[in-house]
């Protein structure tokens, strides 16, 4: 047992690499306004360390919005293969743009320029209008090199909070919770 949840949780994700068929780094990713409405959706984690949880979107998209007035959030792993989960609330912060460069240079052409293609959350009159947009792209950039657009690029989650839930038999479940306290953790149980 360890007392460090970066830790902790580089072990758990390191089984769910190995044992969940899709995306075992999914995420749902909940978000509130300033008047408190919340969303949720499903994003993927593209990187973690002792900083945080990051992820990659068009910082105009809903989310974006909702973390600008908000800048707090919680994520959510579940891996029902392991029938383990992980919950991470913390505050938001914008990851650098030479992160999200490097980052966005890894995603396949496609994505890249789906990311100049899309007006992410706003309302599409018709798929069609959307594929043309992407036409666009790929005659604007050819078969040279796509930078990262100026309004996309990531966030990261800086945890306060991070809980482990094993599932036990009979709904007797096991739950660890770190709790930031400084510059470390204080850890203890949760009744299941």
């Amino acid at each position: 047992m360890t007392d460090d949840p970066f830790a902790l949780f580089d072990a758990w994700y390191a089984e769910a690499r190995t044992s969940e068929i899709n995306d075992s780094n999914a995420m749902a990713l909940a978000t509130a306004d300033a008047s408190g409405q919340p969303s949720l959706r499903m994003v993927l984690l593209k990187g973690h360390d002792q900083r945080g949880f990051v992820f990659y979107t068009n910082r105009e998209s809903r989310k974006a919005a909702e973390l600008a007035e908000n800048a707090k959030a919680a994520l959510l792993f579940h891996w029902k293969s392991l029938r383990r989960q992980i919950r991470i609330e913390g505050a938001v912060t914008l990851a650098s743009d030479a992160e999200s460069d490097v980052y966005f240079a890894t995603r396949s052409r496609d994505s890249q320029l789906g990311a100049w293609a899309s007006d992410q959350s706003r309302p599409l009159d018709a798929r069609a209008t959307f594929e043309a947009r992407f036409a666009e792209m790929e005659a604007r950039f050819g078969g040279g090199a796509v930078p990262r657009p100026p309004h996309w690029g990531g966030y990261r989650v800086v945890p306060t909070r991070i809980e482990f839930w094993q599932d036990r038999a009979h709904r007797l479940h096991e739950r660890r919770l770190f709790v930031r306290d400084g510059d470390g953790w204080t850890e203890g149980l949760l009744y299941p």
